[in-house]
């Protein structure tokens, strides 16, 4: 049974981004089948927080005391790279209203939970890459609201004590739970840790359903559809600008900053938890649902983007014999020939 349920959420992982378009296609043309679930998101969301938080031992915690720069250093990029970018592209493109919002909203978010994935198809540092996650989670409660003030509150009034509220129960309280449980019940959690990705990608998937359900009307409009380049737009700046700085950190401190944590930190910054971008923007902005919409196609487009770069960057590495633990990531050899003769593509 154990078995058959570490390959379901393989398979769900492997195709989520696909499945993702497709369900997102089905609510748009059907927007009956998830809109019932509109009161729930909050619940959705502390289920996936919940189940990080079951995942999560005193040893991830003390990572973040051992190797406290790094962690800390990734953590302020995040905050600070994202959500000014937010505001510069909404400049840019002359975003106004509850878009704009949407857009800065996202941009405050913290890491998400799919770059410990793409961190680890890179063969970056996952350990440093969940650090800088979990101090960023712990933090949004406080960031979120603070940012929005001082980022979107142009736009709109922004609801900082609701922000702030639905943050600290939706992130903090759920988390806090689930690393209790599993240091009560550490030997039984475990046994139900691999259906944990399951029921989280299924309520992500739920969530999603209800912004697209919530703004079929809207989702395709001349005001939504300018988010879209802007939310791809967003995610390069954020993994170019994170790569930029690691690089930068590295001729700082060489020590900490070498070449698999550049990789956590390009990840770690650019993408978002935008799950609960969705599900602040459907909770404190509830009058402006289209206030979600830009976490919604963040969320479908950061998978494709990061599915790309760990995939590119992997097999950069191996065409140029760039082992795992490489200080700066320079090439250990040069390519084959381009005259050599064909061999078949190897699969990761």
């Amino acid at each position: 049974m154990e078995k058959k349920v570490k390959q379901a959420a393989s398979w769900l992982t492997k195709w989520f981004t696909l499945i993702v378009i497709v369900w997102a296609a089905i609510n748009y043309f059907v927007p009956a089948i998830s809109v019932w679930a509109k009161g729930y998101t909050g619940y959705l969301l502390g289920i996936v927080l919940f189940g990080m938080g079951l995942t999560l031992s005193v040893d991830d915690f003390a990572r973040i005391v051992k190797q406290p720069l790094m962690v800390i250093v990734g953590t302020v990029a995040h905050y600070v790279i994202m959500p000014l970018v937010a505001v510069l592209l909404c400049w840019i493109f002359h975003l106004d209203g509850a878009i704009a919002v949407g857009v800065i909203l996202v941009g405050c978010c913290p890491s998400g939970t799919s770059s410990n994935v793409m961190s680890f198809l890179s063969r970056g540092d996952v350990a440093l890459d969940v650090s800088i996650g979990l101090l960023s989670t712990l933090l949004a409660p406080f960031m979120i609201p603070l940012l929005m003030q001082l980022l979107a509150s142009r736009y709109v009034a922004i609801p900082w004590q609701s922000l702030f509220l639905s943050a600290l129960t939706i992130v903090l309280v759920p988390v806090a739970l689930g690393v209790a449980c599993h240091m009560i019940f550490k030997e039984k959690i475990e046994k139900v840790t691999p259906v944990l990705p399951i029921v989280s990608q299924v309520a992500i998937l739920l969530i999603i359903g209800v912004v697209v359900s919530a703004n079929a009307s809207k989702l395709f409009s001349s005001e939504t559809l300018l988010a879209i380049p802007v939310v791809i737009l967003h995610n390069l700046c954020g993994y170019a600008l994170g790569f930029g700085f690691s690089k930068l950190m590295y001729k700082v401190y060489p020590k900490g900053f070498r070449y698999a944590q550049q990789k956590a930190i390009t990840f770690e910054v650019g993408m978002q938890d935008s799950g609960l971008g969705a599900t602040l923007a459907l909770t404190s902005f509830a009058a402006t649902p289209v206030t979600a919409i830009p976490s919604t196609f963040f969320s479908v487009w950061h998978n494709i983007s990061g599915s790309v770069l760990s995939a590119w960057w992997r097999r950069h590495d191996d065409k140029y014999g760039i082992p795992r633990d490489s200080i700066d990531g320079k090439p250990t050899k040069q390519p084959a020939a381009a005259t050599a003769a064909p061999v078949a593509a190897a699969t990761d």
